[in-house]
């Protein structure tokens, strides 16, 4: 048998043949993938030499035998061959062998690890082509508009011209326009969409009688009244999702809500959420109230609640009972600690002209439009900040992210770091984490880390740092954890004459233009953790001779992933490129990780013995493991009761989505 070359790491002719046989789970995989890339390869010179027109109707063809039930796998090599050729002819990109790999990693239903800049956007052309061909839709969840936009306008072309439509959905898009994108074969779109989506068309259905089978499954059109409103989406078929870890883990644990209006105490409330922010500042840590660190959770002791029964009180709250109002101190409470503008949110104006609080993603660093805290302490925050207090609504619809996933007959997703939590992608979504070999060698070299003693020694170095480096007219990209720290680092470069731009989630609309200038020589780019996910950062001219892309990460995270992210910013196709990651005894990941207890004698050896420093980062990755343990436990716990309360409510013959408590 005739073998062709091992590319990247994938093996084919008999090398692959073996492997198949007695590899382990992921050298089997890629081994039976580098089979089917032989076939793919195989039908190259016969697409080249046909017409547009053509490769067209090959496509039309694959999709009559889609739908006349012909099993998809069978479709895979000519199908990939034909997208293959067609982005070549459209967008002059051609699929790497390791992207088809990626491909067939995605249409098999694995969660695909791809290295930053390895062409996850190209990739997702394959197994969306393959899906969409039984005309069932085939989705792609990705996490904002922008990326969803931009991504559906790069690889229109492609599916054009085979034949395929393409929609897109927007955050403004009204019914009619989110219709029609779901109508079409691929709809490209942001997670968050897609359920509130599936939310309001299961208020619809139910206002219309549509019965509790028709909830369930499918839903026909003689269901329907012909003359009224319809449904935006026909089904959950395929979802491909973009930055997986991102989508179904880190937000895993924020429901999707839509609220139903009808609360005649509106008044009443908004005065007690005024009332509480107004005083809870004056409520004292271990006196007033104790803290949880590990729940993040205020319970008022006996003095707390009588310092509250003793206060003066608005008139409007005189009937209000003391169990809500000792509620509401402890929110306000929480919120006066824990919730900061430009670290958890920040302030701006809504559509309607007046202020409006917008999270901050703490895994994103980008602003989170239309998403809001649970359990009253969105207005908590909003009553802090002294702006309109939004009205408490009732729980009219409710879906998770791992229930919206888990209804498609097809899922798969790809990201840079997904091999740390495979576990979970195991346990939760029933996926095997594949990682897809890279390109080119990555030639990415880590430094080696950097603990100080506080938090002030830590910037300075890290300026000291950017400094001698701009010098060197090596491009500089640095991820600190909130807004704040950059703006903080921000001051003190330019008080040291240093010429960068700051890259946050204040400057959103410009932030895909910035990033991708910042591999340039000499250019200092300073970013919340994650801004420009999603974005590539090429070289300049004569970049890599002086060692490429520097990334400075200022901080840990509460999610060692979200560091790899960042640090894989650099080094993509092989470029040359260097990480070096700086942390301080007085990191907020401490606190997080351990408590306040630790985290204050930390602060203190810092500033007594800072030489002695660097011997406590062990400590430091032990707390931010202990950060992902208890998030992970969050998940799992949210996971369990979800699961538990839509099986009572089953039994009880109540749809799971609409019908919950508040």
């Amino acid at each position: 048998m005739t073998a062709l070359p091992r590319v990247n790491g994938i093996p084919t002719g008999w090398q692959a043949e073996m492997l198949s046989l007695v590899g382990g789970p992921i050298a089997r995989r890629l081994a039976k993938w580098g089979k089917v890339l032989e076939q793919i390869v195989a039908f190259e010179p016969e697409l080249q030499k046909e017409s547009d027109r053509d490769l067209k109707k090959r496509s039309l063809s694959l999709r009559y035998r889609a739908k006349a039930g012909e099993p998809l796998a069978r479709l895979v090599p000519e199908g990939y061959a034909l997208v293959r050729e067609a982005a070549v002819r459209t967008i002059k990109q051609r699929h790497y062998d390791v992207q088809m790999i990626g491909g067939m990693a995605l249409f098999n239903g694995c969660i695909a690890e791809m290295e930053t800049g390895e062409g996850k956007t190209l990739t997702a052309t394959l197994p969306l082509y393959i899906h969409a061909l039984v005309g069932k839709g085939a989705h792609l969840a990705t996490v904002n508009d922008y990326l969803a936009e931009r991504d559906a306008q790069l690889m229109t072309p492609v599916y054009e011209m085979l034949g395929l439509s393409v929609g897109v959905v927007l955050t403004k898009d009204k019914s009619a326009e989110r219709r029609k994108a779901y109508g079409c074969d691929i709809t490209y779109g942001t997670a968050k969409e897609f359920g509130f989506d599936f939310l309001r068309d299961r208020l619809l259905l139910r206002r219309m009688g549509v019965t509790q089978a028709g909830l369930f499954g499918e839903i026909t059109a003689a269901a329907l009244d012909p003359g009224g409103e319809q449904p935006v989406q026909r089904g959950a078929h395929f979802a491909l999702v973009d930055e997986a870890d991102s989508i179904l883990i880190d937000e895993a644990r924020t429901p999707l809500i839509i609220g139903s209006i009808g609360d005649k105490a509106v008044e009443k409330i908004i005065a007690t959420y005024q009332w509480a922010a107004d005083v809870a500042p004056q409520f004292v840590d271990d006196e007033h109230y104790e803290y949880d660190h590990d729940d993040k959770k205020v319970e008022l002791t006996a003095a707390g609640r009588q310092m509250v029964r003793l206060m003066p009180k608005p008139a409007s709250l005189t009937n209000m009972g003391l169990v809500d109002l000792y509620q509401y101190i402890e929110r306000a409470i929480r919120v006066h600690r824990d919730y900061h503008l430009d670290q958890q949110y920040v302030v701006k104006p809504g559509e309607s002209g007046d202020d409006e609080i917008v999270i901050v993603d703490e895994n994103t660093g980008r602003l989170a439009e239309g998403r809001k805290w649970r359990d009253g302490i969105h207005q908590a925050v909003e009553a802090k900040q002294r702006i309109t207090v939004t009205v408490p609504t009732g729980q009219a619809a409710r879906i998770t992210v791992q229930d919206l996933f888990l209804r498609y007959k097809y899922l798969a997703g790809m990201t840079g770091t997904a091999m740390s939590a495979s576990r979970e992608f195991r346990k939760v979504y029933h996926k095997v984490v594949v990682p897809v070999p890279t390109n080119r060698p990555a030639q990415r070299r880590r430094l080696p880390d950097m603990v100080f003693g506080t938090a002030d020694e830590k910037w300075h170095a890290i300026v000291q740092e950017i400094r001698d480096l701009h010098l060197e007219g090596r491009p500089i990209l640095v991820g600190t954890r909130s807004i704040d720290k950059s703006i903080i680092l921000s001051r003190l470069l330019n008080l040291a004459g240093i010429d960068h731009k700051v890259l946050n989630a204040h400057e959103i609309a410009t932030e895909a233009e910035i990033v991708k200038l910042a591999g340039q020589p000499s250019k200092v780019t300073v970013a919340t953790n994650m801004a420009g996910r999603g974005t590539d950062i090429k070289l300049g001219p004569g970049v890599a001779e002086t060692g490429g892309l520097h990334v400075i990460c200022t901080e840990l995270h509460d999610s060692a992933r979200i560091d790899r992210q960042l640090m894989g910013r650099c080094g993509r196709q092989g470029d040359p490129g260097t990480v070096r990651q700086y942390m301080s005894l007085d990191d907020e990941v401490i606190r997080s990780g351990f408590g306040p207890e630790t985290a204050d004698k930390m602060e203190a050896l810092g500033k007594s013995s800072p030489q002695s420093a660097q011997g406590y980062l062990g400590l430091l990755k032990r707390a931010q493991r202990k950060v992902e343990r208890r998030h992970l436990r969050d998940r799992f716990v949210l996971l369990y009761h979800e699961k538990e309360r839509k099986k009572m409510q089953r039994e009880m013959g109540q749809d799971p989505y609409l019908d919950t408590p508040d």
